[in-house]
């Protein structure tokens, strides 16, 4: 099968340099290989990281530790990131239209159709969406460069059938090339295989999103019914490449062939737990197996201060955590009450 709607992500550190200025050729050589894959029929979501290190440079500002004074800063880099996008862009006789959005606004039906509505309309009339996180008004501190589970989200939004990582790395490897000499790039990287992944400490690039990251993103899109790639935004040619089969050097993460609903992927891997739930193997098994809710019953210590609406992690015992939601009561009325902690509307199941 073709691919027919393709969503890419590109992040900070491809887009600009350490000083913070436009990497003006990796832009243009995106734009070409976008401009190139439009006119064989392919629609394209640009997903796009560089609003605060472009809004540092801008301002001649340090880059701060303050959430609120990022949140300013980013405010002026996206002005800066658009204008020299949208100048590439129309260069070759395309216009772009911007989105701002954050892993939240997936958990919510009403803006998840909203969402899903614009980008329609933006791809039916030919304009290629630029999708930044909404980092002027986010409520967590903004981390440098890291969207890669927004764009796994968006892939999810936008019925995609790839999502391709660009990064400054040409995929992910079995080790940190950059202390181990002898790393490999792994090819083809199934979902089982993560866990080992992330034990040997292998990286995909070095903004702070890092492999983690990308897994994460990685394990959205499969979940998904979308593949996703991983390579080096400064491959000549590949987006063309990704398009036509795929680039090398890579990384592919395929598809399970399923489509999970976008509110519990949020759930699952775009939500901080503040607590956890240690719960017995009966109300394990019968999440696991069943569309059953978390009763309070089944539930044997509650971890972490937390209110209700919260996201909490569900675990075993022994067996770890498996599971995430979102609770209906604080944390100190858990146990001391009767009947659901997390409806079945509200969990994910991580394995």
């Amino acid at each position: 099968m073709g691919i027919a709607r393709l969503v890419v992500k590109v992040g900070t550190t491809s887009l600009t340099t350490d000083a913070g200025e436009f990497r003006t050729e990796v832009a243009t050589g995106l734009v070409q290989g976008i401009d190139e894959v439009r006119r064989s029929g392919v629609e394209v979501v640009l997903v796009v990281s560089g609003a605060i290190a472009l809004g540092v440079r801008r301002l001649g500002v340090a880059r701060p530790a303050e959430a609120a004074v990022l949140q300013a800063i980013s405010a002026v880099g996206q002005v800066e990131l658009l204008a020299q996008l949208a100048q590439r862009f129309r260069a070759y006789g395309m216009e772009i239209g911007q989105m701002l959005l954050a892993p939240q606004d997936f958990g919510d039906r009403r803006q998840y159709l909203h969402a899903r509505a614009t980008l329609e309309e933006l791809l039916r009339m030919h304009v290629v969406p630029v999708i930044n996180e909404n980092d002027a008004v986010a409520n967590e501190e903004i981390r440098f460069g890291d969207n890669d589970r927004l764009a796994a989200l968006v892939s999810h939004l936008v019925h995609a059938d790839l999502l391709l990582l660009l990064t400054d790395l040409p995929g992910v490897y079995d080790a940190d090339p950059r202390r181990v000499s002898g790393a490999q790039l792994i090819e083809r990287l199934e979902l089982d295989a993560f866990d080992t992944v992330r034990a040997q400490g292998s990286i995909s690039g070095r903004g702070s999103g890092g492999m983690s990251s990308k897994l994460a993103a990685a394990n959205i899109a499969a979940r998904s019914g979308v593949d996703c790639l991983i390579a080096s935004a400064q491959t000549e040619g590949v987006i063309v490449a990704a398009v036509q089969g795929r680039p090398a050097p890579s990384t592919l993460i395929p598809s399970l062939g399923v489509r999970e609903p976008a509110r519990r992927l949020w759930i699952a891997y775009a939500t901080d737990p503040e607590g956890s739930l240690v719960v017995d193997e009966g109300a394990k098994a019968a999440l696991c197996s069943s569309s059953a809710s978390l009763l309070a019953v089944g539930i044997r210590q509650v971890r972490g201060r937390f209110m209700a609406g919260a996201t909490v992690e569900i675990e075993t015992a022994e067996g770890g955590v498996f599971a995430r939601g979102i609770t209906r009561l604080d944390a100190s009325a858990i146990l001391g009450t009767r009947g659901v902690v997390v409806h079945r509307d509200d969990l994910a199941l991580l394995v």
